[in-house]
């Protein structure tokens, strides 16, 4: 086991140092050549309050996410939905369904949906800007299927494969990308008894949206109309420019104090009634400026919880302002039902919110039962 552990974070730290090397600082001048920008949109309304910095702490189904080793921690199943508000004032929603099952000793598959949904959108032509030709929708869907499992009793590691789709009626684009993650746990200092405090220090990298380019093709590239000289009525079809997916890597570190400690007698492991943790986040974004994430999280009894978050991107030379949507501060609570306390049951309600530049925040609301 000692010997899988140490290829583990070999190969972790090689990861690391050759994509660094190609992606480490964030150009804003690419942001133009990517596209499919709703992966890098967190649907989940209970880790999304603690804005983007949970990589190396966030566990159970909504880790398919910010980093999939977190759905490792599954225990048997686990059902989430969640709805979001997608900067307010815009009128768009998010819809999200996700669903995980413990396979085996260590291993956990998941799946989930996430759709977008932009409303009716009147169409308009050069000759008619004003509309009344009726409405199109729009719609972004992404399928993301995952398996994680633990390594060790510290090493927990998995992967995503999320299939891509945007388009209208007669216009669509469809891709793959894969995402990849590890999480490392470990302990480090005392109780009051003498005894070595295990599982409250956390370190986790995830890569994101690796994947081929995509193109947009379909009847609504086409045009059909005059042309000259001869003025004859044919139909000319545009290009499509490929674009490339908006792929990066996050680093995250996270700490738990524990307040009141005591023993399980049943585990042996050290337990509180009011855990208090601390996350930071660095995410090296391919087309972007670079960001950084910190987060709060206070804990009473497993029963509610309480976080918060901010996220800062460093302003463009040329501006006094952040072009990013996600910057500023996030929040969240979450409140846990016990169902039955025998088989660990429970049933969760999330919310969170987000700032956003414009519109008036990103607000989110979902539901967990977990078996």
């Amino acid at each position: 086991m000692k010997k899988v552990s140490l290829a583990l974070i070999t190969g972790l730290i090689v990861v690391l140092i050759t994509f660094s090397n190609q992606s480490f600082a964030g150009n804003e001048q690419r942001a133009g050549q990517a596209g499919a920008s709703e992966l890098l949109i967190n649907p989940w309304a209970g880790s999304s309050g603690w804005g983007g910095a949970n990589t190396a702490s966030i566990k159970g189904l909504e880790a398919i996410y910010s980093n999939v080793a977190g759905t490792a921690f599954t225990e048997k199943t686990e059902l989430i939905f969640s709805r979001s508000s997608w900067m307010s004032g815009a009128g768009i929603n998010i819809n999200s369904f996700g669903f995980s099952q413990k396979v085996g000793e260590t291993g956990v598959m998941s799946l989930a949906f996430m759709s977008m949904d932009f409303g009716k959108i009147d169409i308009t032509t050069v000759d008619i800007p004003e509309g009344g030709l009726g409405t199109y929708h729009p719609t972004y869907t992404n399928i993301s299927l995952a398996f994680a499992k633990a390594f060790s009793n510290s090493i927990f590691g998995g992967l995503v494969v999320k299939v891509i789709n945007e388009g209208i009626a007669d216009l669509a684009a469809s891709g793959v990308s894969l995402d990849a993650g590890i999480q490392y746990i470990t302990g480090i200092g005392k109780d009051k008894t003498g005894k070595k405090i295990r599982d409250n220090l956390k370190f986790g990298i995830s890569m994101k949206n690796v994947g081929p380019t995509m193109k947009y093709n379909g009847d609504g590239m086409s045009l059909r109309g005059w042309v000259p000289p001869d003025q004859i009525v044919m139909t000319v079809e545009h290009r499509s420019t490929e674009f490339e997916l908006p792929s990066l890597i996050k680093i995250g570190v996270a700490y738990d104090f524990l307040i009141s400690q005591k023993i399980d007698t049943v585990s042996d492991k050290i337990i509180s009634d009011h855990k208090l943790t601390i996350a930071a986040n660095f995410t090296s974004n391919s087309f972007i400026k670079d960001q950084y994430h910190l987060g709060l999280e206070y804990c009473y009894k497993n029963l509610i919880m309480l976080r918060g978050g901010y996220v800062y991107q460093e302003k463009p030379e040329d501006k006094d302002y952040s072009i990013a949507v996600y910057t500023g501060p996030t929040a969240g609570v979450s409140i846990i039902i016990p169902m039955n306390k025998e088989k660990g049951s429970v049933f969760s309600i999330d919310y969170s919110y987000r700032n956003t530049q414009p519109f008036n925040g990103t607000h989110s609301i979902g539901a967990r039962i977990t078996l």
